[in-house]
């Protein structure tokens, strides 16, 4: 069924109806955010972490790093 078929339904439904249809659909999008996220992260190669953390190696080296202490200097 498409939205288009769909529309004539939804206008029927209530307001309070409508806004839980909402919720539901955008828990899905983010299901479907989250999941591409960790297939993303899991299909990150040893090669590619090793880059990362040579890049951030380099950050901290070169003084372009703001240690989270200064950021939040209130913080436990």
């Amino acid at each position: 069924m498409t939205l288009t078929e769909l529309l004539p339904t939804i206008r029927q439904l209530s307001a309070i109806e409508k806004r839980e249809l909402i919720r539901i659909l955008m828990e899905e999008e983010d299901i479907s955010d989250e999941r591409a996220w960790q297939d993303q992260f899991e299909a990150t190669t040893d090669a590619q972490w090793d880059s990362l953390a040579e890049i951030v190696r380099q950050e901290i080296a070169a003084g372009d790093i703001t240690p989270l202490v200064e950021v939040f200097p209130d913080s436990p």
